[in-house]
């Protein structure tokens, strides 16, 4: 190894180590208890995995995240599903899924090809099951102000104002 070569080495490795000990430091220094992950389902572990499912055979995964997961081919800025529930009830879900234009309960922003397909063809059972599934995905309150506000960015495009 040459001398130059030895300088940037070291180099590197000094700078990694520095950058190691701040974030030490600042990770010490941090008085706020992480509150944790703020989605949570009420489902039961049975009807959580019939949904999903139904989830995936729908493609409802092509435009919407759940559990903080995206299609890594998903370019549809659709809101995600995590939390839906504590802005949804069931019974509105259920009527969106059902609608033969789901534009007239709620307007989307987005261009036809992407807006929210009608499910109304498909069996009434299956919407009623996907409507009580994302009804069971809640947020925790302390983080509901933040779903409302990214779901309404999502939907509008415009920044969100309580």
């Amino acid at each position: 190894m040459r001398k130059g070569e030895k300088g940037i080495l070291g180099g590197i490795v000094a700078f990694v180590l520095i950058t190691m000990v701040v974030k030490g430091v600042m990770v010490s220094q941090q008085t706020e208890e992480d509150p944790g992950i703020p989605f949570y389902s009420t489902a039961s572990p049975e009807f959580a995995s019939k949904a999903s499912v139904l989830y995936r055979k729908y493609k409802c995964r092509d435009c919407h995240s759940l559990w903080g997961v995206r299609n890594v081919m998903q370019a549809v800025p659709a809101p995600s599903l995590d939390g839906m529930g504590s802005l949804r009830d069931e019974k509105w879900l259920y009527e969106y899924l059902s609608a033969e234009n789901p534009q007239e309960i709620l307007p989307s922003r987005l261009k036809k090809r992407f807006r929210m397909p009608s499910y109304a063809n498909i069996p009434e059972q299956d919407r009623r099951d996907l409507a009580k599934y994302i009804a069971s995905l809640k947020v925790e309150d302390w983080y509901l102000e933040e779903t409302r506000k990214t779901a309404y960015e999502k939907l509008t495009g415009e920044d969100y104002s309580q």
